[in-house]
Parts: structure tokens; C-alpha cells; sequence
């Protein structure tokens, strides 16, 4: 299913975005993250759309061929392949962060296991962790850095709305997990966002040790 691309689209744009995708995808694969052919990963080409990966494809072989076009309301553009089931939660991100440019979505033994075991709590609050600085935005380790644990469902209007409603309560978001399933984490480009992974990763891993050192 070859790609066509408007003659309003910059092509360099997309194959630079479709090139760092394939790479990004690839190494959170070899670290694990990407299990069978879960995750999906996209970034910015316009104001008015992104690249991100077609659905199906195991994140650790992915080639340019393996990333499409789509405008921000998830369609693809020029060509019959079909975006990941989860597309509307990435052009959620981007409608609403016009200066975010990359979304990273993973599923990791760690953040799967985080996103069962704090999802009673709606939210996983980080505090005391040095590490935490490493998130756009926070400058000290005293700060509290809260990520939600949304429940998950296969209709994607429903997580979008639960989206919507923590960020239009007023409430700071750099990131989320779905019971049971993985993370969203996003930046202003693909290294911001691999640093949030990479951080939010080990933290969660540091709570979950937590909870073990501290069982009767």
C-alpha cells in the first residue's frame, strides 16, 4: 500500500519523521517495550497532520513503509493503510499541544504491571525522585508529579473523553498509563519524548520496588 503524498505535504518532512519513528521504535523494541506488535508511535509533520505507524507492524522491523500520513482527525492521507486503532489519542495530544511533536506509546512489563496495580488509586503520584526533573517543566525533586491510570476500553471516544476531562478540570498531564495495557508519553520533539519514557520508566520501576520492599 505505497504512499502518496498531497502536493501540500513537505516529503522531506514526512520521511524525516517516518525515519526517526522507524529508529525510535526499534530501539524501544530491543529494550522490550514493544512486545509482539503492540505500541504505536507517531510525530508532527504539520499543523494539520502526523506520521505515525501502521497498525500491525512489529515496532522492532519497521522501515519508512511502515509509517503513513494522517490528518489530525486520525484519516489517512494517500493511502489504504490503516493507522493504529489508537490514532485518536495521538491527534488528541496534537489538537491540543499545537507546540508537542511527538507521541510515544508503549507497553513494558513495568509500566503494564504499574498500570494494574495503582489503577484502583486513578493515579500513580511521584514525589522525592531526583529523576523527576527530567520532565519537562519540573525543577525539583519536592515537586509532586501525578500520572493518571485511565480505564481501558476498546472505544477510543471514551478514553479521549476521560482525557479531555482530567485536562479541563485544570490538571498538569505530561503523561498517562491505561490499566492494563501501557504509557503515553509526548514532547516538543522525539528526543523530549524518549527522555520522558526513559524517566517515567524508571520511576515507575522504582515505586513497584517500593511496594515489594514495604509488603508484610
Amino acid at each position: 500500500m505505497p504512499q502518496t503524498l498531497p502536493a501540500t505535504i513537505d516529503a522531506n518532512r514526512f520521511g524525516t519523521c517516518a525515519d526517526a519513528i522507524a529508529e525510535t521504535a526499534r530501539e524501544l523494541s530491543a529494550l522490550g517495550w514493544t512486545p509482539a506488535t503492540s505500541s504505536n508511535f507517531s510525530m508532527r509533520v504539520d499543523a494539520e497532520h502526523a506520521a505515525i505507524t501502521i497498525s500491525g507492524r512489529h515496532k522492532g522491523r519497521l522501515g519508512r513503509d511502515d509509517i503513513m500520513l494522517i490528518d489530525l482527525d486520525g484519516k489517512p492521507v494517500g493511502t489504504d493503510a490503516r493507522p493504529s486503532a489508537e490514532t485518536a489519542l495521538h491527534t488528541q495530544i496534537y489538537r491540543r499541544w499545537p507546540e508537542i511533536h511527538a507521541v510515544l506509546h508503549t507497553h513494558s512489563r513495568t509500566q503494564s504491571v504499574a498500570s494494574r496495580l495503582f489503577a484502583s488509586d486513578g493515579a500513580i503520584r511521584l514525589q522525592g525522585w531526583e529523576l523527576q526533573k527530567a520532565i519537562t517543566g519540573y525543577s525539583t525533586h519536592d515537586s509532586v508529579l501525578e500520572i493518571p491510570v485511565f480505564p481501558n476500553t476498546q472505544h477510543m471516544p471514551e478514553l479521549v473523553a476521560r482525557v479531555d476531562a482530567w485536562l479541563d478540570a485544570g490538571k498538569p498531564l505530561h503523561a498517562y498509563l491505561i490499566d492494563g495495557h501501557g504509557i503515553y508519553a509526548w514532547g516538543r520533539d522525539m528526543a523530549d519524548a524518549e527522555r520522558h519514557l526513559e524517566a517515567l520508566e524508571f520511576l515507575l520501576g522504582c515505586e513497584l520496588d517500593l511496594r515489594k520492599l514495604r509488603a508484610p
